[in-house]
């Protein structure tokens, strides 16, 4: 936050100054108390397990200028800093980044859907920087909570903002939508991922959806003309579409394919120019997250070749099909989240390579799901069965039915099942052989990114 005081703070959110100056800078939002950057805002969260209003005597310590409170009427004897009053800690983070957001004159693109909006988020990013100075969400900052504190980072310097929204709940993308406040969107696809909190694919789709409700008049909505969901949907009133995809329809569309060892190249034809395009992430599927930073680029005055060659610079994010070779094994660690969709893009990517061992699949369960896991867990486990995998761990109580299921598809597919990881990282470390190439995949909770991280190190 640039030129911004506490008092100014205090105003945006509708808050009471109980304590200090209100002429103090503000710089930074902070949630987490043991973290300052310099000039931080410490905002206390009520979680349902813990109340960080018990760590502002801590976060003032540590450096913190001002902070929020909703269970104070009063600042404690011998306080330091500058304690603002709320009536809800959130609801006041929010104001605070809905004010941020009104400050900024850049352009801010949102990106949501079920699969793939970090490494879409990326490849925007990428492919708007071959010409623009591009802030992006750091980490995974695209909640409620997250998102405010992003826009409080992006500074005067910043040509144009690329956001991730992510939701887990209903209602929840119109209120991170209407703060964020996109002037364009992307949607990349309509999964199954939160079904269990949401109920339908019917329910996602209209949730994913709802990021027009933030959606700036004049503004683009740009959709996957491929998904079956998004191929026929426009933009609300007063806003145009634009969508991307391998079909006729598709103004930003994909021609003549090729992978070669799993790493996609294709033509791109925007507008009636053809583009070569080479990627530097491997699976079929970046075509389509490609495609879509392509269009971001081009609605935003980049010139096409110079984002074709930022893609092609791309090598991925951290636990999305980061590869590894130790020892002449090849590892692609896709660990950091898994839905039905991802896992079978990775199988695919797995089948593809041409290595002299064998393909091993290690997959892991697949959470929130909801009531048809199971049924979601065995389809993944019949598509690796018909796949080019030769070796099959399993890890984790949901993913006994991708097992089953690829039992079903190949009774004579080799598999072992895991109830722990450190059975399962001490089969990796005796059993893989020089050739091999080894995928993991599975949702964060499951850690399989330190089975990753663990076998690695031991194999170097």
């Amino acid at each position: 936050m640039e030129h911004m005081t506490a008092g100014g703070l205090a105003q945006a959110c509708g808050g009471t100054i109980l304590l200090g100056d209100p002429l103090t800078p503000v710089e930074h939002i902070s949630l987490n108390s043991n973290t300052m950057k310099g000039n931080d805002l410490f905002v206390p969260l009520i979680g349902e397990k813990v109340d960080a209003h018990r760590f502002l005597a801590q976060a003032f310590q540590n450096g913190a200028a001002a902070a929020l409170t909703s269970e104070h009427l009063a600042a404690p004897d011998g306080a330091a800093g500058v304690w603002i009053q709320v009536e809800d800690t959130r609801k006041a983070l929010q104001a605070i980044g809905s004010h941020c957001r009104s400050r900024l004159k850049l352009p801010i693109v949102g990106i949501t859907g079920s699969v793939g909006k970090t490494t879409t988020r990326e490849m925007v990013a990428a492919a708007l920087s071959a010409q623009r100075r591009v802030f992006k969400t750091p980490g995974n900052y695209n909640s409620q909570v997250g998102v405010p504190v992003t826009l409080s980072e992006i500074s005067g310097e910043d040509e144009i903002a690329v956001l991730e929204l992510g939701m887990s709940e209903p209602g929840e993308m119109t209120v991170i939508a209407r703060i964020a406040g996109p002037d364009m969107a992307v949607i990349t696809n309509i999964g199954v991922t939160h079904i269990g909190q949401l109920g339908s694919q019917e329910n996602i789709y209209r949730e994913k959806m709802s990021i027009q409700d933030g959606l700036k008049p004049g503004g683009t909505l740009i959709l996957n003309g491929d998904d079956p969901w998004l191929a026929r949907s426009r933009a609300k009133e007063g806003c145009h579409v634009a969508y991307y995809g391998t079909g006729e329809h598709c103004g930003y569309q994909a021609r003549d394919i090729r992978l070669t060892d799993g790493y996609p190249s294709f033509e791109a034809v925007c507008r009636g120019k053809r583009i070569p395009v080479k990627l530097g992430v491997m699976g079929r599927h970046q075509v389509g997250n490609a495609l879509a930073a392509l269009a971001v680029a081009d609605l935003n005055g980049v010139d096409l070749e110079a984002a074709a060659a930022a893609l092609e610079a791309f090598r991925g994010y951290q636990g999305r099909q980061q590869r590894y070779e130790r020892e002449g094994i090849l590892y692609i660690d896709d660990t950091y989240n898994a839905s039905p969709v991802s896992m079978k893009a990775a199988i695919d990517i797995l089948s593809c390579l041409n290595r002299p061992g064998r393909r091993i699949a290690v997959l892991a369960d697949m959470k929130e799901l909801g009531t048809e896991e199971e049924r979601f867990h065995r389809e993944v486990g019949e598509y690796v069965g018909e796949s080019r995998t030769d070796l099959l761990l399993t890890y984790g109580g949901l993913a006994e039915a991708i097992r089953a299921g690829a039992l079903k598809a190949r009774p004579g597919l080799l598999t072992v099942h895991f109830q722990n990881r450190e059975d399962l990282e001490q089969y990796l470390l005796t059993q893989l052989r020089e050739g091999d190439a080894v995928l993991l995949k599975g949702s964060n909770s499951m850690k399989l990114g330190e089975v990753a991280q663990h076998v690695c190190q031991c194999h170097h």
